[in-house]
Formats: C-alpha cells, sequence, structure tokens
C-alpha cells in the first residue's frame, strides 16, 4: 500500500482534504466575526482574544499574558490600557508577590466572552442543523480526529461554564500566575 491510499484502496487526496478545511476554516472565521459584531465597537478581535485568555486562565502577568498572546508586552499593555478603559478589565496587586500586578476580568469583560461565545455557538449549531444525523457523525468523527492530529483539547459542552478555549489558548493551565 502507498503513502497516499487507505486500507480500502481509495487515494487519500490530502489537497482535497486541505481545501475542505481551508473553506471550513473561513467559515469559522466568518461566524466568529458576526459573533463579535454586537461588541465590535467596544472589542477589537485581538483584544477579544485577550479576554479569552484571562478568562481562560484567571488573573495572569501582563507578560504571561503577552507570551501567551505571542506579543511583545508593549503590545499586551497598550491593549490592556483599551480594556481597562472600557470597564472590560482591571489591575491588582498579586496577592502572592505585592510588588506585582495581575490582570484581571471585570464582571462585564466575563458577560463579555460569555456572550461572544454563546452567538457563536449558536451559529455553528444553526450550520449543524442543516446536515443530515450521519452527516453529522461523520463530522464529530473527522473533526475529533483533526483536532487530536493537531493536539487541540475539546472544547466544553455548552452547560460547562466558562468559555470555549480558542485554540491558542486551549492549551494553558487554569493555575493562576504568581
Amino acid at each position: 500500500m502507498t503513502e497516499h491510499e487507505s486500507p480500502a484502496g481509495a487515494t487519500d487526496d490530502v489537497e482535497a482534504v486541505t481545501r475542505e478545511v481551508l473553506t471550513a476554516s473561513r467559515l469559522l472565521v466568518a461566524v466568529s466575526a458576526r459573533s463579535l459584531a454586537a461588541v465590535e465597537e467596544r472589542v477589537t478581535l485581538p483584544q477579544f482574544r485577550m479576554l479569552v485568555v484571562l478568562a481562560t486562565r484567571g488573573s495572569t502577568k501582563l507578560v504571561t499574558l503577552a507570551e501567551q498572546l505571542q506579543v511583545a508586552p508593549s503590545t499586551a499593555m497598550r491593549m490592556v490600557d483599551r480594556l481597562i478603559a472600557a470597564g472590560l478589565a482591571a489591575r491588582r496587586h498579586n496577592p502572592h508577590n505585592r510588588r506585582e500586578t495581575v490582570l484581571h476580568l471585570t464582571d462585564e469583560g466575563s458577560r463579555t466572552v460569555e456572550h461572544v461565545t454563546a452567538r457563536r455557538r449558536s451559529e455553528i449549531a444553526r450550520i449543524v442543523e442543516m446536515l443530515t444525523p450521519a452527516q453529522r457523525l461523520a463530522l464529530i468523527e473527522a473533526l475529533a480526529a483533526f483536532n487530536h492530529a493537531g493536539a487541540e483539547p475539546p472544547a466544553p459542552a455548552s452547560d460547562v461554564a466558562g468559555p470555549p478555549p480558542l485554540g491558542w489558548a486551549a492549551d494553558l493551565p487554569a493555575a493562576h500566575d504568581a
């Protein structure tokens, strides 16, 4: 059996799968953008990423937050300043080291993450409802394998508290930085 054949003998077309995944990613980016529409005057996509990291990690030092977002600390600081001005994040002294400050979501910031995430989940559910049960099962199996291959842990069920992780924040430990 060659490298590009499945056990059943069918040719495995990596290019076709890649093309479909790229198309699906475009759809998911559009869904994400629409889910932010209600808050886009207050929050940009990069700022929302920061809110999700804070929601996932809890209180976090600026340097750690910048590392998780893969931005310079000065960029992270400007983003934090804007989120603080919007009432979505706040600073406080680290209870374990008073020389440090940590960043955290305000109640409004938490509500914003929950609202946007709920909108995204709802729109994805509407799309999935258009599939037949057999297509849904095939999609579950294919996406589970894709996510596993990419080392992405599953998002929590809709009845689990907290926002679902987004790729770049999914593998973060839940511990608070000291």
